[in-house]
């Protein structure tokens, strides 16, 4: 359907996605998005500065990154800290390989640093909403989160003319706060922060430290409307005006080694 809802120009539109299929390995996500964009009333057409928000649970599902966690044998460790905290040890030692970095182990949880930078509860790896074998798989994070952003992007160009802004999104804790909210892991087709160091505030005086981070604003704004257990995993927002120009999430919103307060 086409056309769009009516609402304020500086107004902010989140729709989900209708009609996504339960994603499986080999899926061309690409197209099965591009598919509930133009199934979703209101979404066509396309804006340039639209954003298209995909969970990174059906990208890692399309992309096959599963582990048949019958398949694995648990290190000392993985099965001391499981006996402990009443965890599946086949899970801990996934979660061990796939650290470059433990930051801790302690409460039942592992905080660790994965390959692609990012600081979180057990390295990405995921047991809930995997599928039909749920309890004997668990999820990984995808090879490169904005490769994935890109290849969708490019699906929705190809076959709708325009090529939003396109987000994977996960849910992560964040530090000395309780509770979980999405932020972006990967991106395609626009900035995903906003330096404003430089400019002024509204008293006139110049910002030095603000950097806005545009990118997971936007999925915490996608996950209002997808839920946890809704079965919807994609989102159109529109409105956000993302900043304009190609940026990626592991290379311009990690904080390298050097500049980290915490390390």
């Amino acid at each position: 359907m086409t056309g769009n809802p009516t609402a304020p120009a500086d107004a902010l539109l989140v729709l989900p996605l209708a009609g996504l299929p339960e994603v499986r390995p080999g899926d061309d996500l690409g197209a099965l998005v591009t598919d509930a964009v133009a199934a979703t009333p209101g979404a066509l057409p396309l804006r340039p500065d639209d954003v298209i928000v995909v969970t990174q649970k059906v990208v890692s599902k399309a992309e096959g990154a599963f582990v048949d966690l019958r398949t694995i044998e648990p290190r000392p460790e993985a099965a001391a800290f499981a006996e402990r905290w009443k965890r599946d040890p086949r899970q801990v030692e996934v979660v061990l390989r796939q650290a470059v970095r433990v930051v801790r182990m302690a409460n039942g949880v592992i905080i660790a640093e994965t390959r692609h930078g990012f600081v979180l509860a057990n390295a990405g790896v995921d047991a809930s909403n995997v599928g039909p074998e749920s309890g004997q798989v668990v999820l990984l994070l995808p090879e490169d989160p904005d490769a994935s952003a890109r290849g969708i992007r490019d699906a929705l160009a190809r076959r709708l003319g325009t090529a939003p802004g396109v987000i994977v999104s996960d849910s992560l804790g964040r530090p000395w706060r309780f509770g979980i909210t999405d932020v972006a892991i990967g991106v395609a087709g626009f900035r995903p922060l906003e330096d404003l160091r430089g400019t002024p505030d509204a008293d006139g005086r110049s910002m030095a430290a603000t950097v806005r981070a545009v990118a997971d604003e936007i999925a915490s704004a996608a996950e209002l409307v997808l839920g946890k257990s809704a079965r919807r995993p994609a989102a159109l927002v529109r409105g956000a005006a993302p900043p304009p120009g190609d940026g990626s999430i592991r290379d311009d919103v990690v904080i390298p080694p050097e500049a980290d307060l915490f390390r």
